[in-house]
């Protein structure tokens, strides 16, 4: 859509209607936060209760609505699309004439964040290594790299941006474009570049930055798998040789080799939906965490709402932690498929095994047992927290909507405010 507005800008308003899944996501201040995040400039409406969904006859997201300057509906599509699909029939609107002068485009000043940003601005992730620390400052397009000195403060040695650039040889941006997933492995950093669909590593000594995988356009044909693209990569974790990807965008798990950048599809056919089973035939639903411990992968499958595993193994399978469905969601501690949560998107596992979890449209962390399917609340009062790290004493939470990293102690539960410095 950014495209086609920039485009179109003299003649196309654009308007969102936001018909929420989730309860959270019916809340006009999160909807005005989301936008903000994904730097959205066209007015939406608050669809709470479905009224222009059933109107215009709705049944799946996204859907897009075409009206012309009359007031009258000439077309509507349900599914993904790409500007080029929708331009011959832009271009065949603008040119007609309107029998009057009815519709008249308005410009909207934009909104601003609830929580004013500092340092940072709408935080994804965050990734912790001994003492070294990266945040993924994905409202600022950046990464920061540095050092703890103590458990709550951080000494910065580079922020990477590399906003110098317009693009490589290869067309390959070589500026991030809302950076999210983190992974240290000795002096790398990998980073996945959410809205550059790419994979990039970071030399955290030099602070410099290269493409490792991807294209810097959003796979959607197979030609486009045939040239390496991907899809909304979300977030990362490395064991051995092999980065495993959180592909958000075709709800999939990916093995990328860290040398070569030669990617594979690991888990999900591609369909999205909570299914277990081979990992060739399991479906996902829009990963957004993923974390490992020498024979599994540990995910966040955000649509299902469920806390999922993965085997290693190439032949291995696909397994359900917590959550039982694309609509079951909620906010209930407990075992098994009792438990509610919703919308997760960080996941980390701690030293002795259990997954630490942000809960994000519950604004809280909690702790899975991923033997006894146990899930209990541990802290609440964030602010939609996109990433956690798990470092040995205390945890490390991207508060995104908060535009700042919070440090919680295993012990006494107190949280404090990372200080970020120079």
């Amino acid at each position: 859509m950014r495209e086609i507005e920039r485009q179109y800008s003299g003649d196309l308003a654009v308007i969102g209607v936001h018909s929420g899944k989730y309860i959270a996501e019916r809340d006009t201040a999160r909807i005005r936060e989301a936008s903000l995040r994904y730097d959205i400039a066209h007015p939406i409406v608050n669809d709470r209760q479905f009224r222009v969904w059933r109107s215009y006859a709705v049944n799946a997201w996204p859907t897009l609505v075409v009206i012309d300057r009359n007031g009258y509906v000439v077309g509507a599509h349900a599914g993904e699309f790409t500007a080029e699909m929708l331009r011959p029939l832009l271009e065949r609107l603008v040119s007609l004439p309107a029998k009057e002068s009815t519709a008249h485009l308005t410009h909207f000043p934009p909104e601003i964040p609830a929580i004013a940003p500092s340092t940072l601005k709408y935080p994804g992730k965050v990734a912790v290594d001994g003492d070294r620390i990266a945040v993924s400052d994905t409202g600022n397009h950046r990464v920061i790299v540095g050092r703890l000195e103590g458990q709550a403060r951080m000494r910065i040695e580079h922020v990477v941006s590399l906003s110098e650039g317009e693009g490589s040889k290869a067309g390959v941006p070589t500026a991030f474009s809302s950076p999210q997933g983190l992974a240290f492995t000795g002096k790398d950093l990998y980073v996945a570049d959410s809205e550059n669909h790419t994979i990039s590593v970071v030399d955290v000594n030099a602070g410099r930055a290269r493409t490792l995988a991807g294209t810097g356009r959003q796979m959607r044909t197979n030609a486009d798998r045939m040239e390496g693209a991907l899809s909304s990569p979300w977030d990362l974790v490395v064991v051995a040789d092999t980065i495993y990807v959180a592909m958000a965008g075709v709800h999939q798990i990916w093995a990328i080799n860290r040398h070569s950048g030669l990617s594979r599809v690991h888990s999900g056919t591609g369909g999205e939906d909570i299914r277990d089973g081979p990992n060739a035939g399991a479906l996902l639903a829009q990963p957004m965490g993923i974390t490992a411990d020498d024979r599994r992968l540990y995910f966040a499958d955000a649509e299902s709402s469920a806390i999922r595993w993965a085997d290693i193994d190439r032949e291995g399978s696909v397994g359900t932690i917590v959550g039982t469905g694309l609509f079951d969601f909620g906010d209930l501690d407990g075992v098994g498929d009792k438990v509610r949560m919703q919308h997760q998107q960080g996941i980390a596992r701690r030293s002795n095994g259990e997954l630490l979890v942000a809960d994000s449209y519950n604004d809280s962390l909690k702790w899975v047992n991923p033997e006894s399917r146990e899930a209990r609340t541990w802290l609440r009062g964030l602010h939609e927290p996109g990433g956690v790290a798990a470092a040995e004493e205390c945890a490390y939470v991207a508060d995104t909507n908060a535009h700042r990293i919070m440090v919680a102690d295993y012990g006494s539960s107190e949280m404090l405010e990372l200080e970020i410095s120079s």
